[in-house]
């Protein structure tokens, strides 16, 4: 009988321990992930601030830099330009719209066919630069129109979306032509890849509204944003850009960023509600 239990655990223990490191980091990782912290749309808004104050002593354009690549980065790594090489990049007027830009200028660099769709351009300095280094990449940009003519065109010729229309400060309700425009989007078809808050979503209490987009993909800049909790396709964190001042300051709980990576994929929702 001693001899029986004592080969009960042994196998017992041998079981245990032929857990891959795989395995072992995947643990690691989901256990960061459940005490990663979630912004509301004010405290977003503050780390912003921090970091392009003198805390931070980041730039504006260094932050969009580092974000946009980032969400072309996610969008490569699950569309491989082979099969998805053609990417309608979807931009909005503010800060969200330029991270698409330079989304843009890097799915360039990286093989894709990007295609801009960008009804009302920005108008700040730094939006037009952006604009103009896209346009030096030969970027096809759709000419701004009051109907839905050619970013319709553009869907039936396309492989997959970037949404980068409204950030984590967006309000509803959703307003021309980006009202048009999202249905447009949703009816296609194509697989969405979101920047940092689906768009037509609320920054803290999600898609309430059943209006905003519903994408495969979401990456999450800085920190993931409350409204997301429930998200469940693949999900990102990009913002490979946060000193520990700040986030040790807000408890932000980030996980390792793996290698050289400008990302690092959280677990989705249904692996984390299975362990």
């Amino acid at each position: 009988m001693c001899i029986y239990l004592l080969l009960v655990f042994l196998l017992t223990t041998t079981s245990l321990n032929r857990r891959t490191p795989e395995s072992n980091l995947d643990q690691q990782l989901t256990s960061s992930i459940m005490a990663l912290r979630y912004l509301t749309a004010r405290l977003a808004q503050q780390i912003d601030e921090e970091l392009m104050g003198p805390v931070g002593a980041f730039s504006l354009d260094q932050l969009m830099e580092l974000a946009g690549l980032a969400c072309a980065q996610a969008l490569a790594t699950v569309y491989k330009k082979e099969k998805y090489p053609r990417v309608l990049v979807c931009c909005g007027p503010g800060n969200q719209g330029g991270d698409g830009l330079v989304a843009a200028r890097h799915l360039g660099m990286f093989g894709y066919k990007p295609t801009i769709y960008m009804p009302k351009p920005g108008s700040k300095d730094h939006y037009k630069r952006l604009q103009t280094q896209c346009d030096n990449m030969k970027i096809t940009t759709l000419p701004p129109s009051p109907d839905t003519d050619s970013l319709r065109t553009a869907l039936s010729s396309s492989d997959v979306i970037l949404d980068a229309i409204f950030g984590f400060s967006f309000k509803g309700p959703i307003r021309a032509p980006f009202d048009v425009a999202l249905p447009l989007l949703t009816e296609s078809g194509l697989p969405i890849v979101s920047v940092d808050i689906p768009s037509g979503w609320d920054v803290e209490e999600g898609n309430t509204t059943g209006v905003g987009l519903n994408p495969r993909v979401l990456v999450s800049l800085t920190a993931p944003k409350e409204g997301v909790k429930g998200f469940t396709g693949r999900h990102f964190l990009g913002g490979r850009f946060i000193p520990r001042t700040l986030e040790e300051k807000y408890a932000l709980n980030l996980p390792q960023y793996p290698g050289t990576d400008q990302i690092v994929e959280l677990p989705s929702l249904e692996s984390s509600q299975k362990l």
